[in-house]
């Protein structure tokens, strides 16, 4: 079942702030405060869905449209060497935020992906790079 107080819904009601990247009709990206690398992101549906099960396929359709776009600028913004794009569903999967979302994470040949393990980045970082990912998408 889908929970309305998600952190995810939180930040798409504007009741929690976020580095804005990208925002349309049904999509919402924002950096993560906890990266794997510089410029990870995350791209979800404005749709409350809580998985990949519970999303209808236009929401998810979107999503990916919208990853894809966000995975083609983050490789330029970052002059990254390639994207990881990740997806976790139920605990088991790795989920931890029950609101579907998408990773895309910037990746550097040699550089292994920090652990997601609560670091959150310093503000002026999650800025610089948000602003990055705005000048790739114009």
């Amino acid at each position: 079942m889908y929970d309305d107080n998600n952190i995810f819904a939180k930040i798409l009601r504007g009741e929690i702030p976020c580095n804005k990247v990208y925002e349309d009709d049904a999509t919402f990206v924002f950096m993560d405060i906890m990266p794997r690398s510089s410029g990870h992101c995350l791209v979800i549906p404005k749709s409350p869905a809580r998985d990949i099960y519970d999303c209808d396929e236009a929401a998810l359709a979107a999503v990916m449209k919208t990853t894809k776009k966000i995975a083609i600028a983050s490789k330029k913004a970052f002059d990254a060497d390639g994207i990881t794009v990740q997806q976790f569903n139920e605990s088991a999967g790795g989920q931890v935020v029950f609101h579907l979302h998408v990773h895309v994470i910037p990746r550097f040949e040699g550089v292994k992906l920090r652990p997601h393990s609560g670091d959150i980045e310093a503000a002026n970082m999650l800025v610089e790079n948000a602003d990055k990912l705005i000048a790739a998408l114009s």
